[in-house]
């Protein structure tokens, strides 16, 4: 239980920003780029800042470091929206994005601590989390909370930070259960030399590169191609369909989710999909959309478990924290020249470029690292 609310903590105070973007915009007179940066910069923080992360769950141990980060996570929440001032706002951003880039590591590590024999199914049960927590925080802040505070934006996104911390306090009490002990501190530098790191990290930006790509770029493409009605549809679509994927995940046999077929079979359904949103109408651009959601979900789930399942206990945090830097970045950077390339050429397809990167990356590597998590996934 409390590894699926810190799965959903990592995403829920983060997704509560976009709702109110229009009146955050217009109160603090924000510029375009500011909006960007609201929304981005937490997002390349998760690549920057796994490392140090890694650092501290081999100085505290996993679940220590969960803790703390969490509670700056809270803490950062709870603060942002005090005074409704633009420094404050993006400073406690800032610092909540850092406390979420602290925490990644550290539950594929107790995921591998406490579930060895269930790596697989108890990390679709906190990615489902994870994926719950954007799915109400994107659905319940504009209708539910912020007439609940009055029309008040600051206090409708502050009440996300007392999750976190009640999280916080769960993992604080609960009894020492921890298979192994805290990891010495020679350890804790992810191996940037080593194949499977940056293997793992391209794996998991693809998931990253068709979610976030899609979350930035269907509502314009949508506006500039004439079907401007469609976007409030398609973004459901889009966040809704992720949690089947994570259930997926936890109920399907690994075996049978290694198979030679399946990276195939979602980088082609991806490409499928990119052509439903293209060509297929109103119906085929929210069947794509959710499809979209579908397979960026089962990749990103993928590759929260493959750590746990390649790495020795003592090797999980900093192989996590080398897959969350090289991923992150990569997606961040890649949406960058998209969206270059589109201002540029004035094509609007070229955004979905960091989409059909994402396909061909998991037919590419989804094979290779299926193989090798099954040879060590427990029997």
């Amino acid at each position: 239980m409390l590894l699926w609310f810190a799965g959903a903590d990592l995403r829920m105070t983060l997704l509560a920003v976009p709702p109110l973007l229009p009146i955050i915009h217009r109160d603090l007179g924000l510029s375009e780029s500011g909006v960007a940066a609201l929304t981005n910069v937490p997002v390349l923080l998760l690549g920057l800042a796994a490392i140090p992360g890694s650092f501290l769950i081999a100085r505290f141990g996993a679940r220590p470091a969960l803790v703390g980060a969490l509670l700056l996570v809270g803490a950062a929440a709870l603060l942002r929206g005090v005074g409704s001032s633009t420094p404050v706002l993006f400073g406690m951003t800032a610092l909540m994005g850092l406390g979420i880039a602290f925490a990644q590591p550290a539950l594929p590590t107790l995921t591998r601590d406490w579930f060895p024999e269930h790596i697989s199914r108890v990390t679709g049960l906190w990615a489902n989390g994870l994926l719950v927590g954007e799915a109400l925080a994107a659905s319940l802040t504009l209708p539910v909370l912020l007439p609940l505070f009055g029309g008040a934006w600051g206090p409708a996104l502050d009440g996300w930070g007392a999750i976190p911390i009640l999280t916080a306090l769960g993992f604080a009490l609960l009894p020492r259960i921890d298979a192994a002990p805290v990891p010495t501190l020679a350890r804790w530098l992810p191996d940037f030399r080593n194949p499977v790191s940056w293997q793992l990290g391209f794996f998991q930006s693809a998931a990253s590169l068709t979610y976030f790509g899609a979350n930035t770029f269907v509502p314009d493409y949508l506006h500039a191609t004439g079907k401007p009605e469609l976007v409030a549809a398609c973004i459901s679509a889009l966040n809704v369909a992720q949690i089947p994927a994570s259930l997926a995940i936890g109920l399907i046999p690994f075996r049978l989710l290694a198979k030679r077929g399946v990276p195939v079979a979602v980088a082609l359904t991806m490409l499928g999909a990119l052509a439903a949103l293209r060509f297929g109408g109103a119906a085929g651009a929210v069947t794509g959309t959710a499809l979209l959601g579908f397979c960026a979900a089962y990749v990103l789930v993928f590759s929260f478990a493959l750590p746990a399942l390649l790495a020795s206990g003592a090797d999980v945090a900093r192989l996590s924290a080398a897959t969350f830097t090289i991923g992150y970045t990569t997606s961040f950077c890649t949406t960058l020249a998209a969206g270059a390339a589109w201002d540029a050429l004035h094509e609007p397809a070229l955004a979905f470029l960091p989409v059909v990167a994402g396909a061909f990356i998991v037919a590419a590597l989804g094979i290779t690292l299926a193989r090798a998590a099954l040879r060590n996934a427990p029997a």
